[in-house]
């Protein structure tokens, strides 16, 4: 079943939130240098090259999961993605802080302030996503609240 990703007017609104949270001032040349494509990019939206499309685990091909590398002010790798809700209902977004996979082995020297930077990047990307839902933009935590509400409501 393919799902719709988001009006370009909710992702760019999206990006805006991202980037005033990321960021203490002007994100980098090259985080603006992928705004300024996304801006002026004359053809289908999602298929501007500043997006990283890949299949979801809930929508495959049809629904792919974009993601675009944001960063924030002390790391470039966090990403905003859109991503098709479990149930393949709507996309979601998120900030992913794309920082898991590389955390050095504990009792090396780069161990500690790399915690200290992953904990920094999920205080961050909580930030933004409270900040999306209260924009009314569709977040995960937002998605079970609503899912558990129809449930209680079957009961």
């Amino acid at each position: 079943m393919k799902t719709e990703p988001p009006p370009k007017d909710d992702v760019m609104r999206a990006v805006d939130v991202y980037l005033s949270i990321a960021y203490d001032g002007d994100p980098t040349t090259i985080v603006k240098s992928m705004l300024a494509t996304l801006k002026t990019w004359g053809g289908p939206f999602y298929r501007a090259p500043v997006f990283a499309a890949t299949p979801s685990s809930a929508g495959g091909a049809d629904s792919p999961r974009y993601a675009m590398r944001l960063g924030n002010r002390g790391y470039p790798h966090m990403k905003l993605v859109l991503e098709p809700a479990p149930d393949a209902s709507k996309y979601l977004f998120k900030a992913d802080t794309h920082d898991r996979h590389i955390c050095p082995t504990q009792g090396t020297p780069e161990y500690e302030p790399f915690v200290e930077l992953m904990k920094q990047n999920q205080e961050l990307a909580e930030q933004i996503e409270t900040a999306w839902s209260e924009q009314g933009l569709p977040t995960f935590k937002a998605y079970l609240r609503e899912d558990l509400a129809r449930r209680q409501a079957r009961k």
